[in-house]
């Protein structure tokens, strides 16, 4: 009954340009992931663009944060919004995660399956800004946001053997002649292999909205 009733009232809808917004702001931070990873002198300049990018969206995330206080009628649950800027904020901050490790370590030259799974978050990121618009219109977008969460199952699937693939490669090559080199590269395709399930997390959440108000 009350679900019912919130339906028959005005709602504020600002929350779908937040997180529209913050989308925009997952690809500008994955095109930067991608191009740290090409490796380099310009290594650092990617590195610092992440960084920024992450500050942006946590501005976003806690406008979101705020407004779902400040806001009687919210388009769907307050808990789901939460949950959905949440899931959308850790994947950026998984790409921070990467950097942080990167700038640790001064590492400028990266593996070819590394340089792919970034490649990957470009794509997650491009299907993010997709299908976010989406919720404005939940019934007609069903089958839509459908089809986005089984592209983003395969890209993250896709991520898990890269990872693995990477570190079995990075064992043979380093594994007993150096440690460390192997320590550092396996810290960075775990943070990688996070990007992409960070952004399974977003889908999920999405897809969740979507079945809960079907």
């Amino acid at each position: 009954m009350m679900k019912w009733f919130q339906k028959l009232l005005p709602r504020e809808d600002k929350f779908f340009d937040l997180f529209e917004r913050h989308a925009a702001i997952l690809a500008l931070g994955a095109d930067a992931l991608q191009k740290l990873m090409q490796g380099g002198e310009e290594t650092p300049r990617y590195c610092q663009e992440v960084v920024d990018r992450e500050h942006d969206a946590d501005d976003v995330a806690r406008e979101v944060m705020l407004s779902v206080r400040r806001t009687f009628i919210t388009p769907f649950d307050r808990s789901d919004i939460q949950a959905l800027i949440q899931s959308m904020d850790d994947a950026i901050d998984q790409m921070h995660q990467t950097v942080k490790t990167i700038v640790r370590f001064e590492v400028k030259s990266f593996d070819p399956p590394m340089q792919e799974i970034a490649a990957l978050a470009v794509d997650a990121a491009a299907l993010t800004v997709k299908a976010v618009p989406m919720l404005r219109a939940i019934g007609a977008n069903a089958a839509d946001i459908a089809g986005f969460a089984e592209s983003m199952a395969q890209l993250e699937g896709r991520s898990d053997q890269l990872y693995d693939e990477g570190l079995r490669d990075l064992f043979r090559r380093h594994g007993q002649n150096n440690p460390m080199a192997f320590i550092v590269g396996s810290e960075i395709y775990e943070h990688l292999e996070k990007v992409l399930d960070r952004f399974e997390d977003v889908s999920d959440q999405v897809n969740s909205i979507v079945i809960e108000h079907l």
